[in-house]
């Protein structure tokens, strides 16, 4: 929560337009930043509380290479006792060759102790392409590989190397409104039993320039879990305010 805070000052401090004595018109800004949140909290005879929040930060280090650190916290109690609880930090870097064609490299860590993970580690490299780019359709595709580590909770860890998937599509009703759904999915090339999936779907709607609300539905799915008695498919239905600076 204080890393999101902090992230959103930092970043509305940057936008301000830096305009010289001289009159020089303001230089196009380079960052980007979008916080989420995403509060519950019921009292009485059930006693849940959910709190849900997700930084992402932009910045075009030139022309053609664009940064992403994304982070996000999820933790859940019911009567008093934690029953949900996962954090994640991804960093990325895109490089653009064509209007159509890039690729990335990405890295990250994941902590998620009620799903079998004490952490996770991945990084690897890849190549997207843009099928379609709007004004209205978007639709990109991505390949690539990951070297990942994962350490479990019941003890015991194993590094591979897993193959990567993933697609979006969006379609925007106007400048605020829009849709969009999202696949992803790993295989360990080491045990063809180790396969991971996860999908997402939500609707944007904006309130103001900066604000707007989110309604969205996530999948995820692992087929080997660690320990093998855990559930393979954990799922989120939430709203939430997003910010954008």
């Amino acid at each position: 929560m204080k890393q999101t805070i902090v992230l959103a000052l930092l970043s509305l401090a940057l936008s301000i337009p830096c305009v010289s004595a001289l009159g020089q018109e303001p230089r196009p800004r380079r960052w980007k930043d979008q916080a989420e949140l995403a509060f519950v909290n019921t009292t009485g005879n059930s006693e849940v509380l959910t709190i849900a929040v997700k930084n992402v930060l932009d910045y075009k280090l030139t022309p053609r290479l664009n940064g992403n650190w994304k982070i996000g916290a999820l933790k859940g109690k019911t009567q008093g006792e934690t029953t949900a609880e996962r954090y994640y930090s991804d960093l990325r870097f895109d490089y653009t060759f064509t209007d159509h064609f890039y690729t990335y490299l990405l890295g990250g860590w994941l902590q998620d102790r009620f799903a079998g993970l004490d952490k996770r580690y991945h990084l690897g490299p890849g190549a997207g392409y843009h099928f379609y780019s709007g004004p209205y359709t978007f639709l990109h595709c991505e390949a690539g590989l990951n070297y990942a580590y994962e350490d479990y909770v019941t003890g015991g860890n194993e590094d591979f190397l897993e193959g990567r998937l993933f697609g979006k599509y969006e379609y925007a009703f106007s400048d605020k409104n829009r849709f969009f759904f999202s696949a992803e999915f790993l295989q360990d090339f080491d045990d063809s039993e180790n396969y991971k999936a996860r999908g997402e779907t939500a609707v944007i709607a904006g309130l103001t320039d900066v604000l707007a609300l989110k309604i969205g539905y996530e999948v995820r799915y692992q087929n080997r879990p660690t320990p093998a008695s855990l559930e393979k498919t954990d799922t989120l239905l939430g709203a939430s305010f997003i910010i954008t600076y």
